[in-house]
């Protein structure tokens, strides 16, 4: 998917959230923690949000995070620009009827990538495909191999950490609640 596509699909699913939610950008703003003049940049396409970024929006207006730009199963994947070294592949796009969607993401160079607390009752299982992967949850690093797992509650702040040049592994996230999708 190109640049131009990208930033359309998400401006497209952020006003249909704030309109069905009937939000002004600073209602959003203070729902996301997002800053109102970042959210009118992503609305018109001026601007692609960091995958932190698009988080704190997804969760601020419970959404999920794929209902953003993914409108099948995304086969190529997705490098946010501002994070060169994370590549987003859907691998099951966000489904209501079992709250959950998932990933594969790779970590390159070394890369740590920060996510900010998702909404209340989210939990994420990540499983390693290649590589050594961090895990950083309640102020301790977790290290896992090739084959090996974890599952913690997401509504806290979490590190992810390639430990090799390269890791690979499959992220699912699954939701408490039924996240809106357009």
């Amino acid at each position: 998917m190109n640049e131009e596509i990208f930033k359309a699909r998400i401006s497209k699913h952020l006003k249909a959230l704030r309109e069905k939610q009937k939000l002004s950008l600073d209602a959003t703003s203070k729902l996301t923690g997002v800053s109102k003049a970042m959210l009118g940049q992503i609305e018109r396409k001026e601007s692609s949000p960091t995958v932190a970024t698009l988080w704190k929006i997804s969760s601020g207006l419970n959404s999920s995070f794929t209902a953003f730009f993914s409108e099948q199963n995304d086969t190529d994947g997705r490098i946010f620009p501002a994070d060169i070294d994370m590549h987003v592949k859907t691998l099951i796009a966000y489904d209501p009827t079992v709250k959950f969607e998932m990933f594969e993401i790779t970590l390159t160079h070394f890369h740590t990538q920060h996510s900010s607390p998702h909404k209340v009752g989210t939990i994420e299982h990540s499983v390693v495909i290649e590589g050594e992967l961090g895990v950083y949850i309640d102020d301790k690093w977790h290290y896992l191999s090739k084959g090996e797992s974890i599952r913690f509650e997401a509504d806290k702040p979490h590190n992810y950490r390639a430990v090799t040049e390269t890791v690979v592994f499959h992220n699912i996230v699954s939701y408490s609640t039924v996240m809106h999708e357009f």
